[in-house]
């Protein structure tokens, strides 16, 4: 059996995520103790007592969910069940850098302050209000496109995320999302509801958060990750370090093709699917793509136990 880890994006974050990792294994509170250093600041206080408002401003729910997914993944290597079972990793959208942290190519230190970068930048690249993103339930891939290209009409309106077979996510101009959501349902769309998110993601209006991404990723170290990133602007496998960095830096603007890389992957002999941090969602989504798959969650120490008794 070949096994993917695979580690979730923003929408996962919950207050208290982690705690009982932590409590129950010192590597795990060991990942929160590193980002709070890197960071200057005590995230993990935020994390497991804060507001979940606050939680959820860009800068603090990417490296908050990253230091949540590598905190369960020490807690898996601390039972003997850590990256050796696996034969790719993969992340969704900001969950790319926690695959990387996991398979070794960045210091968790490193991705936390990357992870704090990105997220300002992307929040800055738009005024809140400007921008918006919208989930398209029902419709396939290409005809979610299609609506899309329809509703730019002269301004930003792009598939942002392929997420599933009938989960398609669109992001750019508010008025143009909005005839996008209205098109889909005349296209046949089950819904079309905005996304409660504060900026537009993965379309052409992040290109400011681009050229910071390409500054700050620059004077990072990366090593080959130990097992290949698939990764999400190619739905492809690679583990060149220098190639890795050029895809993150396209993935700011570009597509998150889960659904295919999820594909890629069950194609390439992968059979289970474990998701590693806080929530489902991830694991709902190969359900409907990769059918066959064996899926599990890992974010608490029952999940783990669960494992350690399979």
């Amino acid at each position: 059996m070949s096994t993917a880890f695979v580690f979730p994006g923003q929408g996962a974050q919950t207050i208290g995520m982690g705690r009982a990792l932590a409590e129950a294994y010192p590597a795990a509170q060991a990942v929160f103790d590193e980002v709070d250093e890197a960071l200057g600041e005590s995230l993990s206080a935020l994390i497991w007592d804060g507001d979940i408002e606050t939680l959820t401003l860009t800068e603090n729910a990417q490296p908050a969910l990253m230091a949540t997914s590598i905190a369960a993944l020490r807690a898996l290597e601390a039972e003997g069940l850590g990256l050796e079972r696996a034969s790719h990793v993969a992340g969704h959208s900001l969950g790319e850098y926690s695959a990387l942290a996991a398979a070794g190519a960045f210091s968790v230190a490193d991705a936390a302050r990357l992870l704090r970068t990105r997220g300002l930048a992307m929040q800055r690249a738009v005024p809140v209000g400007q921008g918006a993103m919208a989930a398209v339930l029902g419709l396939d891939f290409d005809t979610v496109t299609r609506v899309a290209e329809t509703a730019a009409d002269g301004q930003v309106c792009q598939v942002a995320n392929e997420n599933d077979p009938a989960q398609n996510v669109v992001s750019g101009d508010k008025a143009a999302v909005d005839r996008a959501c209205a098109l889909a349902k005349e296209a046949g769309a089950r819904r079309a509801l905005m996304l409660p998110v504060s900026a537009p993601f993965h379309c052409a209006l992040m290109a400011p958060a681009a050229e910071t991404m390409a500054e700050a990723l620059e004077d990072v170290e990366m090593a080959a990750p130990k097992v290949p990133l698939v990764a999400n602007v190619t739905a492809a496998a690679v583990s060149d370090p220098a190639e890795i960095k050029a895809l993150l830096i396209q993935q700011v603007t570009g597509q998150v093709r889960w659904k295919t890389s999820v594909e890629w992957m069950a194609a390439s002999g992968v059979t289970a699917f474990w998701e590693i941090g806080a929530g489902k969602a991830l694991t709902g989504m190969i359900r409907r793509i990769a059918k066959e798959a064996a899926t599990r969650t890992v974010g608490a120490p029952e999940d783990i136990k669960a494992i350690l008794e399979g």
